[in-house]
């Protein structure tokens, strides 16, 4: 099957990557720290932090999760010391709850 040119998304994601893009953009000015450099830091290049910065919703959600922890953007909490907390939190709500979702069959009435 072939991937789609473009994909969309809802304005709640597309506002989300803008938030973070904008946060990452204000801790890397506050810090003092280039974009060249910080994409040395991260093993990445130039460009994926200028599109990082503008929420660019093509970039991995693992790059951009590094760039915002090297610049100690939170997420998801804002003590990073609370985050193994709410992971296993996480875990323990999900671990009660089904594998899979599995939708039921109808049968057909077929009977004339």
């Amino acid at each position: 099957m072939a991937k789609p040119s473009s994909r969309t998304y809802s304005r709640q994601s597309q506002d989300a990557a803008r938030l973070l893009g904008l946060m990452i953009r204000t801790a890397r000015i506050e810090h003092q720290i280039t974009v060249e450099e910080l994409a040395e830091r991260a093993g990445v290049s130039r460009g994926l932090v200028y599109r990082a910065e503008d929420g660019d919703m093509g970039c991995t959600i693992g790059a951009v999760f590094e760039l915002a922890s090297l610049l100690g953007v939170p997420l998801f909490a804002p003590d990073p010391t609370s985050m193994p907390a709410h992971l296993a939190q996480a875990e323990k709500t999900l671990s009660l709850m089904p594998r899979a979702v599995h939708h039921t069959r109808k049968v057909v009435d077929d009977e004339f």
